[in-house]
């Protein structure tokens, strides 16, 4: 994997983790999975996701219109943010989606850094992100409290040991990276992903038919949400995922691109009239795992550490949006690519609780 130096300037140091190869990649790969690994995500994060995704519909459906790709960024910073450097403030959720929301506006774009491009709105969004995720890590560093349970506990610990290629500054820039991965990546997914399903009857009412057969077969004496039993035998739910990012890289008529690995996604030799959104493609393949076909999570030989979470994240959502919901596409949908997807309209549902199946 290579990245511009322009890239690497916006997104943080020559030290980040995308810029670091060999033994120091797989050092830094390690200890990320400690928090994003498969195990900890599924019995730790599950819960949190849960909740905070309860929270944020229901929060939606008071106000009784959203716009998805805000609400989802605020949603996925609850359930992602939170247990990555403790906190509680809302307004902490609100400074970092807006940074990160102008980060994204220029993260492509002409670096001629003057007031008014969208360069320096990406580079002060990115200064803003900064300085909140910085005055929280020293914030937990001078009080000695290593008992929140979160990833910066965890950097605390490494920074302080010996022969650790982890500083404060990496440290740092972890947090950032790994915020703006949740925030890129996850609002795109679901914002696509009730995209499609609204686009879609026929997927939404194999989707209703499944949740609400695990809402029937789940002992109403027991309290919580979605168990991880219950996760596993989304069948259906997972191949909705993987049917929308699968797609989430069509690449526009008359575009000159560099070479990129999930383009096989749109191989008719490989997907039978791939630009169709069909999640019964998956239909009896392996749906939890890539190859040389699927590369979703990733690419090449570095697959996504947020994988899980990612996915995770979006069952958890569909599982409420569908059981407990009903909603309509109000305005915008509309996709561009900058390379990332954007949504210059937004995707702004109106969406209010179904008392039918409460």
């Amino acid at each position: 994997m290579w990245y511009t130096d322009c890239f690497l300037g916006i997104v943080g140091t020559e030290e980040d983790l995308m810029a670091i190869h060999g033994s120091a990649h797989k050092y830094l790969k390690n200890l990320m999975l400690q928090f994003l690994g498969p195990e900890n995500v599924r019995v730790k994060l599950l819960p949190k996701v849960d909740e905070a995704t309860r929270k944020h519909l229901h929060s939606w459906a008071s106000n009784g219109s959203v716009d998805v790709k805000y609400g989802a960024a605020c949603m996925i910073f609850e359930s992602f943010g939170k247990n990555l450097l403790s906190y509680d403030e809302d307004e902490i959720t609100k400074t970092l989606v807006e940074s990160f929301n102008a980060f994204m506006d220029g993260f492509v774009s002409f670096p001629l850094y003057i007031p008014g491009t969208a360069f320096y709105a990406c580079i002060q969004g990115r200064k803003k992100a900064m300085k909140v995720i910085k005055d929280m890590y020293q914030a937990r560093k001078a009080s000695k409290n290593r008992n929140h349970g979160d990833f910066v506990d965890r950097l605390l610990e490494e920074v302080e040991k010996e022969n650790t290629i982890v500083d404060e500054s990496l440290a740092i820039n972890l947090v950032f990276v790994l915020l703006f991965a949740a925030y890129e990546a996850g609002s795109q997914a679901l914002t696509l992903l009730t995209k499609f399903v609204f686009e879609n009857p026929n997927v939404l009412q194999e989707l209703m038919k499944e949740h609400d057969t695990i809402v029937r077969k789940r002992d109403k004496e027991l309290p919580g949400g979605v168990t991880l039993e219950e996760y596993k035998h989304m069948t259906f739910t997972h191949m909705v995922i993987n049917e929308t990012c699968r797609l989430r890289y069509k690449i526009p008529k008359g575009w000159i691109f560099l070479a990129f690995t999930s383009v096989v996604h749109l191989d008719p030799e490989k997907y039978e009239n791939p630009l169709v959104f069909n999640p019964w493609r998956w239909e009896g393949k392996e749906l939890h795992s890539g190859s040389k076909t699927f590369m979703a999570f990733g690419g090449s030989v570095r697959l996504c550490l947020g994988a899980e979470f990612a996915k995770v994240q979006m069952a958890i959502y569909l599982h409420y949006l569908v059981t407990k919901y009903r909603c309509s596409a109000i305005k915008g949908g509309e996709v561009i690519r900058k390379p990332t997807i954007s949504y210059p309209n937004g995707l702004h549902i109106s969406i209010e609780e179904n008392i039918s199946k409460e």
